[in-house]
């Protein structure tokens, strides 16, 4: 009747696929535990300090869990505890976090009777509560694990799960404030078509070389030149930031999701913890708080730790 899910941070976008690509991180992640109960409706509990919502109704797993009791012709309940490990507003996937490890925990003490497409479809439902948009590139690999693409939306959900080759992720949080929703604004809504075209060619090399291990595809593919030029402004130090990882040996990298956090892919975790370090100097000369994360791709989505 209880179940406790592990569900991962992770990257969008991966620099030049906005709002089509994304890759699983191994940790940080949120815990969410759920508990089936012959009492309809959802009763939510965070036992963190981000003051969250409580209110299913304007909480990501509460939203995403209403949309999977639509499909559900029994009559119960779930009561949810939820300990995020992933800060809110940190362009790692919180938001997504939650939604699909909530999900994913209903499913399991449902008997397993939604796809994970399905279970995808109900947590974004959770994501727009917090971008204002139904999108999945944090969705897909909260749910899959690896690297993903988000192929379409509409008329049929459509994601395909890739192989990613061994890497290691730096990624660096100033601790400053972005919003999904504000960094949207800034967005252009015309592209030329030569830019376009070029923005085209990086999203098939990174696939590619994603599919083939080729870290040099991959390091030339990640440039993004529509959107983070846009955001640039957003994040101060975010251009030295890139330009002393590189020189530590990164494979390259840009803003996560909306940002504020940026990452970078290695080959290694001794070159990752150099640019975690590297890209973590330029914060502490502006003087803005900062926290580093260095691990490997996450091979797994969120999943089910333990049943009672």
């Amino acid at each position: 009747m209880t179940v406790l899910v592990h569900s991962p941070a992770t990257l969008s976008n991966l620099g030049c696929g906005f709002d089509v690509l994304g890759l699983a991180l191994e940790a940080p992640y949120d815990a969410i535990r759920l508990h089936r109960t012959d009492e309809p409706g959802i009763r939510i509990q965070h036992l963190d300090s981000y003051n969250l919502p409580t209110d299913p109704a304007h909480n990501v797993a509460g939203v995403a869990l209403q949309a999977l009791l639509r499909q559900v012709p029994e009559q119960i309940g779930f009561d949810v505890e939820i300990t995020k490990g992933i800060k809110p507003g940190s362009g790692v996937g919180s938001s997504a976090a939650s939604a699909v490890g909530a999900v994913v925990a209903a499913n399991a003490l449902l008997g397993h009777r939604f796809s994970k497409m399905q279970l995808v479809d109900f947590a974004m439902e959770g994501e727009a509560v917090a971008s204002g948009a139904r999108h999945a590139d944090n969705i897909a690999p909260a749910m899959f694990g690896g690297f993903t693409l988000v192929r379409a939306l509409e008329p049929t959900l459509d994601i395909v799960a890739l192989a990613a080759p061994p890497l290691w992720v730096a990624v660096v949080h100033p601790q400053i404030e972005v919003k999904t929703s504000d960094a949207r604004k800034v967005l252009p809504t015309a592209v030329p078509l030569g830019l376009a075209v070029r923005q085209w060619a990086n999203v098939a090399g990174l696939v590619a070389g994603f599919t083939t291990a080729d870290y040099e595809l991959i390091g030339r593919s990640l440039d993004d030149y529509i959107v983070e030029p846009a955001r640039l402004p957003l994040i101060p130090g975010l251009a030295e930031a890139r330009v002393r990882a590189l020189a530590a040996g990164a494979i390259g990298g840009g803003i996560s999701g909306s940002g504020p956090s940026i990452f970078m892919l290695n080959k290694t975790e001794a070159t990752a913890q150099a640019v975690g370090d590297a890209m973590g100097s330029v914060f502490t000369e502006l003087g803005i708080a900062f926290n580093v994360y260095v691990g490997p791709v996450g091979t797994e989505g969120a999943r089910v730790i333990h049943e009672l």
